[in-house]
């Protein structure tokens, strides 16, 4: 099989390009940046989402589709460019697959949070979160993929090594481990997974799911407190033991956020967008996957400690790139 992996620089899409690499597959890397160190694939196209053209050229003579490139960032100064390019950019990718085998990369955040129980693919978010850019165009991304018969997955909060630039977990990991995060909010909860088992369940979508389906692919739940601990003690540090009610840290937000404005900045710790999404512990449940899939997943402390190794061995370059 030879495969387009669209986003392969980024964290999930370099783990899927090097999935499908061990598997035997031949791989094309399609994505606007460089290949990172060690890319397993058997050759770059060096291209934007929003040009067709580039599209068809790397697709020809590929015979599955991975999507996976996206912008993936909570500050609303990237609200416009990642609901453009989130949605266009998928659409131009469906147009382009023709009749060919797609796995979409989506996210949990489509499905859920769900008051009082893990969400599943049958439940949406609540709707009040769609005051979010990057929910907005995960939910309109996701709708033209399954529309074209696409086979979806669903992340939930994937960590683990490669995370470089960083993506917004791997930014909350990192302010973590190096104590600059120093609270957690006391009713928030994350289901984390090893972006390795997630590389494995595009591959396992590719082979036994259902086209127009989606797929939560997910480890643990755990309560934030429980994740920073980890985190915290993996590096050397003592976990942060002040627990914050949602509205204090909402309102801290919304003031940091107000105070910075007029200087067009938004802030780095207490970004609103991301605070938002905190109120709901986000539960989910990835039993339709183990059960069609024959998806499985590591426990999430082995997950969170390999990325607080790979965050003390690779310092990270800033960017807001999936």
């Amino acid at each position: 099989m030879k495969a387009l992996v669209t986003g392969a620089a980024g964290f999930i899409g370099a783990h899927v390009a090097a999935a499908l690499a061990d598997g035997g597959a031949s791989v094309r890397a399609f994505d606007s940046h460089e290949p990172p160190e060690g890319a397993r694939v058997e050759d770059w196209a060096r291209g934007d989402l929003l040009d067709p053209d580039a599209l068809r050229r790397a697709a020809d003579g590929c015979d599955a589709v991975f999507h996976l490139a996206a912008v993936y960032s909570y500050y609303r100064r990237d609200a416009q460019r990642m609901l453009h390019t989130n949605i266009e950019g998928t659409r131009n990718v469906m147009a382009t697959a023709g009749g060919r085998r797609i796995v979409h990369t989506s996210s949990a955040a489509t499905c859920g949070p769900t008051p009082g129980r893990p969400a599943t693919e049958a439940d949406s978010p609540p709707a009040w979160e769609l005051k979010v850019a990057y929910k907005r165009s995960k939910i309109e991304s996701e709708k033209l993929a399954l529309a074209a018969g696409a086979v979806v997955v669903n992340p939930t909060t994937p960590v683990g090594p490669g995370d470089r630039r960083p993506t917004p977990t791997g930014k909350m990991i990192r302010d973590v481990a190096s104590g600059r995060a120093r609270a957690y909010v006391r009713r928030t909860a994350l289901n984390i997974v090893s972006v390795e088992d997630v590389a494995r369940g595009h591959l396992l979508a590719y082979e036994r799911g259902r086209t127009g389906e989606r797929y939560l692919l997910g480890g643990e739940d755990l309560p934030l407190r429980e994740v920073f601990a980890i985190v915290a003690r993996s590096a050397g540090r003592e976990p942060p033991r002040i627990a914050l009610p949602f509205p204090l840290v909402l309102a801290t937000a919304w003031a940091a956020d107000r105070a910075l404005a007029p200087l067009d900045r938004e802030p780095e710790l207490l970004v609103l967008d991301a605070v938002r999404l905190a109120r709901m512990p986000a539960l989910f449940s990835s039993e339709k996957a183990r059960r069609e899939l024959g998806y499985s997943s590591r426990p999430a402390r082995q997950a969170l400690e390999e990325a607080v190794v790979d965050r003390v061995e690779h310092p990270s370059v800033v960017s807001h790139e999936a």
